[in-house]
């Protein structure tokens, strides 16, 4: 299993990068890739990707183009409390009470508290769910109140 340590920090794209990737991301987003993708490298050698590149590639490109950094982190990935307070951009001390309290599974690894990533991108979603949810409730009481917003 990949170590979320190990991965190289992720760069942000210098302005010759993002254009570059959103030319790319042009280009790519009018290729079908219905049996994967060919790529052709510069001492002529052929890659051969699996068609669901096509989509990573394509959301790479994306953020690269908008200036993001971006780093790739493996669903089966175990990461540290620090490492998931900083996905969800909260305190370590928060998450750890969301932990405690059974708000989102972990494991202990002899004496510290792990999290698989695909838990933390479900609680991830579920909260956006939520607030999408608090969202349409509200807007909907200001209509019904008529408060013109």
């Amino acid at each position: 299993m990949t170590d979320v340590s190990e991965r190289q920090d992720a760069e942000i794209p210098s302005p010759e990068d993002a254009a570059l990737a959103a030319e790319s991301s042009r280009i790519l987003a009018s290729v079908r890739a219905d049996n994967g993708l060919r790529v052709r490298l510069s001492d002529g050698q052929e890659l051969v990707l699996p068609k669901a590149v096509k989509s990573l590639l394509s959301h790479i490109l994306a953020e690269m183009a908008s200036g993001n950094a971006v780093t790739i982190i493996p669903i089966h990935a175990e990461l540290t409390t620090q490492e998931a307070a900083d996905f969800l951009n909260v305190s370590r001390p928060y998450l750890i009470k969301l932990l405690e309290g059974g708000e989102m599974k972990f494991h202990m690894v002899g004496t510290h508290r792990r999290v698989f990533f695909a838990d933390l991108q479900r609680y991830k979603r579920e909260q956006a769910d939520k607030a999408a949810r608090a969202m349409r409730d509200l807007a909907r009481q200001a209509q019904e109140m008529n408060i013109g917003y």
